[in-house]
């Protein structure tokens, strides 16, 4: 197993290079520590968490097999590189195309009440540095033979920079609370819950940006849950 690489970050804290995608960050005294899926293959090799009968019928679209690689024989990393440069542009199809997967769903909620829509000390901090704008998308994926992944993506706007700055910094600590994602019942799939194991967030402006992944049906390997958390994070405001 290749040896652990550690950055420090501007503010002291020592932290993991974490090179293929991430979660929230773990913090034990002075010490972060990342918790990272494994996996490092797009596609097939993850658990499902919500039963496979279920999801093929709020999902009919994802067994058509239909779905074509735009990236046929690449490495998980070349994917994650242009699936990056396609979030950027706002191109959800491609972006998506790019880990041979297709959007089957989408649901969206914009809103201002960041509070009601926040817990612990995500909401503590909310509570201090009051937000402009809440807007928040969920997307139900497929690679067409019944595995799936579903992807919330919310963004925060503030009066500042450094507000979005400042809220980052306790949104990335796991057991800090989040922007609570939109419930994947949206989608009609019940049951499902993020934990913060595929997780990536930006300032972006004066918005703090956050993607999620989980597994809905069927295996997506943890290493196809991460890169998509990270491309997706990239999204404009949609």
């Amino acid at each position: 197993m290749a040896k652990q690489k550690f950055r420090t970050l501007k503010d002291g804290r020592v932290v993991p290079i974490n090179e293929g995608g991430g979660a929230k960050v773990f913090v034990a005294g002075v010490a972060v520590v990342a918790a990272v899926g494994g996996g490092t293959a797009a596609g097939i090799g993850g658990s499902a968490s919500v039963g496979s009968g279920a999801a093929a019928e709020a999902l009919p679209g994802n067994l058509a097999g239909d779905v074509a690689d735009s990236l046929p024989g690449r490495s998980l990393e070349t994917r994650k590189a242009e699936g990056k440069k396609s979030a950027k542009r706002g191109r959800k199809d491609e972006t998506f195309s790019r880990f041979k997967l297709k959007q089957l769903k989408q649901a969206a909620k914009h809103e201002i009440d960041c509070l009601l829509n926040s817990t612990d000390r995500v909401r503590d901090y909310l509570a201090e540095h009051r937000c402009t704008s809440l807007n928040r998308n969920l997307f139900a994926v497929g690679d067409g033979h019944g595995n799936a992944a579903v992807i919330s993506v919310a963004r925060v706007g503030f009066p500042k920079k450094s507000d979005a700055e400042g809220c980052e910094k306790v949104e990335e600590v796991q057991g800090s609370g989040d922007v609570k994602p939109l419930g994947a019942a949206l989608l009609g799939l019940d049951g499902v819950k993020f934990s913060g194991h595929h997780f990536k967030s930006r300032v972006d402006g004066r918005a703090m940006v956050v993607a999620e992944t989980e597994t809905v049906a069927g295996h997506v390997a943890p290493g196809t849950l991460d890169a998509l958390a990270d491309v997706s994070v990239w999204f404009p405001k949609l």
